[in-house]
């Protein structure tokens, strides 16, 4: 399998799915959503796959999706937002769902997104000095994946996401509920892969049934028709011109990126 946007390995039952776009810390675009759909696809028809590790290439796991994104440059109002979106969450879920136990082996940055999908799959192995978040709030977008509750309770949820805060600790992480386990920087491929191996043992049947009675488990308490609430709020946020959104939206198209991300952060006394 070839990708523009991934990069994919076979280490005997192990599939190693790697997030390639360095340059923008794996940034997700509308190319990489439609390779990692073809790619699970694949993945999961192959029967000699037991287990799907997912990480990041150069320094980061994944920071979100990218705000360059042409789709979503030129959405306006709820009927050209709720597509994109709801795009963003099933791709997102494909690793909750998916039939093949999933690990995550997270570095560096996983943030927005990024912060979801790490916490979207089975078991999460993060580097020391990873920083996880979801600051979307401070530049006036919603959250496509509203999972946070689920893993830390709503005390946490709430100050971290109405806080915005990007600069949660893996330890932190750890603490709260959202990752497995913190490794030393640098293990973190070589524990996932070590984790999936040992998944990989067991019989390929009776893991899918565990993991789906698992999350029928959460879909009994809701979690499904929670985060497709939580959409329907996200969408409305989106399609809203708010003078924060605008202007960062303005800071992006005149000066760049890196500019109005200075220009959010210095809101917030840098933090």
């Amino acid at each position: 399998m070839t990708y523009q946007t991934l990069l994919y390995e076979q280490r005997g039952p192990v599939a190693l799915l790697i997030l390639n776009r360095p340059a923008v810390l794996n940034a997700i675009d509308a190319t990489m959503i439609g390779e990692l759909d073809r790619a699970l696809d694949a993945i999961e028809a192959d029967a000699a796959v037991r287990a799907l590790v997912v990480t990041g290439a150069g320094r980061a796991f994944c920071a979100g999706f990218d705000l360059k994104d042409n789709s979503a440059e030129r959405a306006e109002g709820v009927a050209q937002w709720r597509p994109i979106l709801e795009r963003d969450l099933a791709i997102i879920m494909r690793f909750w769902h998916s039939p093949l136990p999933t690990v995550a082996a997270v570095k560096g940055y996983a943030l927005a997104g990024g912060c979801e999908l790490a916490m979207a799959c089975d078991i999460t192995i993060a580097a020391a000095g990873t920083r996880f978040g979801e600051p979307e709030l401070r530049f006036g977008s919603g959250i496509v994946a509203l999972l946070l509750p689920w893993f830390t309770g709503p005390k946490k949820a709430k100050e971290l996401l109405l806080t915005g805060n990007d600069k949660v600790s893996a330890e932190d992480a750890l603490a709260m509920g959202m990752i497995n386990r913190v490794v030393p920087a640098g293990e973190e491929v070589d524990a996932a892969l070590a984790v999936a191996r040992d998944i990989a043992v067991m019989d390929k049947n009776a893991v899918a049934l565990t993991k789906r009675a698992i999350n029928r488990s959460y879909d009994i308490m809701g979690m499904r028709e929670a985060l497709a609430m939580a959409l329907d709020i996200d969408v409305l946020i989106e399609s809203m011109d708010t003078p924060e959104s605008t202007q960062f939206a303005e800071i992006a198209r005149r000066d760049g990126l890196k500019a109005a991300l200075a220009w959010r952060d210095a809101r917030f006394g840098g933090g």
